[in-house]
């Protein structure tokens, strides 16, 4: 139990507390329906549980004792309801927060996230990324470590999310191809221990940067309701891939799963890092596509920015648009094979490939359902990633679970 007042109104005492013994289970997954936004008013998460209306209130009062929600205790009905209006659920806005970090090509990026991916307070990104991934991962948490300073709220675990498969059960990220890390090098195990030496309380964890991306998409944006979601991206260089099934990423038996980006797309194309040829990890990510509009990449802003402001500013220009287009048809004929293979209900786009989306959403489209057996039969839907910081969000979403699994034993 909380150490907080119990709000629960005076009365049967014993009653009250058989009640919340009963729901006493369904505290997690009464947390997670308030938490993704599927359950707004009392009267939904007692009809999602599955519980009494006696016991929903008591489960609802307890997270709130916890300081994780509000109960509006003035009651009121969506239009045209009919019926007894039922109490409002509300994420506390003054609630607990975890540490949310992402380490990328060009930089890095720590922030404080509550419940629901909301973002609380961001951290000055940094532009350069050490080869050594204790003084990235050391400096990311001294970042997060200030804004927790300055807002004052209570830490309760960290995530990160890094541009590598991460190995599966030590953490290791096994092919940072786009940054100069060694190739396994244990970073949950780094990243704790900077999460440690910083005194922040709670768990860490780490995780692959679309995968995380995935994640947070399909509990807060583009993928909510999808059972198959399949996430593509470009991030800041290369491609990465990720599916959830059933509201839980598949990752494979070691973590390794969905390395989209070395599907080959074009066999006499660019050498590609793994040792293959035309992988879409080098034909469709923002250093492809400034290559083929003959754009030499600048200092001054990130590729996938640059990239991004080009499309959008410059479509017209017939490189920038016969550029976009051959990157366009390379990341459908991926697509339409991972279509083929996996039959997801929904595909969603990230980083430029959100752009390219927004710019020819018909052709992209078009490519995917004619290469595919089943995009012909009845196509698949194709959104753009509605997250701006998905992957931040994701990397929450890791060191939210366990809060989310057991509220009472996460926060004692």
């Amino acid at each position: 139990m909380s150490g907080k007042a119990d709000p629960r109104p005076a009365g049967d005492g014993t009653t009250s507390r058989a009640r919340l013994d009963r729901g006493r289970g369904a505290l997690g997954p009464a947390l997670e329906l308030v938490h993704t936004g599927r359950a707004p008013t009392r009267a939904v998460l007692t009809a999602e549980l599955g519980v009494t209306r006696a016991t929903a209130g008591a489960v609802a009062a307890e997270l709130e004792a916890l300081g994780l929600i509000r109960v509006d205790a003035r009651p009121g009905a969506a239009a045209g309801s009919q019926g007894r209006p039922s109490h409002r659920l509300a994420l506390a806005e003054d609630g607990p927060v975890v540490l949310a970090a992402q380490v990328h090509a060009d930089g890095f990026r720590a922030a404080l996230v509550g419940l629901g991916g909301q973002i609380v307070a961001t951290a000055p990104g940094c532009e350069a990324v050490d080869a050594d991934p204790a003084k990235v991962l050391g400096s990311v948490v001294e970042a997060g470590a200030d804004l927790l300073r300055e807002t004052g709220r209570r830490c309760v675990g960290a995530g990160l999310a890094v541009p590598s498969a991460v190995a599966e059960p030590e953490g290791l990220a096994l092919n940072p191809l786009h940054l100069a890390w060694p190739a396994g090098a244990p970073v949950r195990r780094i990243f704790a221990e900077c999460v440690r030496a910083a005194g922040l309380t709670g768990p860490a964890f780490a995780g692959n940067d679309v995968n995380l991306a995935a994640l947070a998409e399909h509990r807060h944006g583009a993928g909510r309701g999808a059972r198959d979601l399949l996430c593509v991206a470009t991030g800041h260089r290369g491609v990465g891939g990720a599916l959830v099934l059933d509201g839980r990423l598949h990752t494979g038996s070691s973590g390794l799963a969905l390395e989209v980006g070395h599907l080959t797309v074009n066999p006499e194309g660019r050498p590609c890092h793994c040792g293959s040829r035309g992988c879409l990890d080098v034909e469709a990510d923002p250093l492809a596509f400034l290559t083929a509009a003959g754009r030499e990449p600048g200092p001054e802003v990130s590729l996938l920015q640059e990239s991004n402001e080009l499309i959008r500013r410059h479509y017209d220009d017939p490189s920038v648009r016969k550029a976009a287009e051959t990157l366009i048809d390379r990341l459908g004929l991926g697509l339409a094979g991972l279509v083929n293979i996996l039959n997801p209900d929904r595909i969603i786009l990230g980083g430029l490939h959100r752009t390219l989306l927004d710019a020819d959403p018909d052709r992209l489209r078009a490519v995917v359902a004619e290469r595919s057996l089943w995009g012909q039969s009845g196509g698949v839907p194709i959104l753009a990633c509605t997250l701006d910081h998905n992957s931040l969000v994701g990397a929450a979403e890791l060191a939210w679970q366990p809060v989310l699994d057991d509220p009472l034993a996460a926060l004692s």
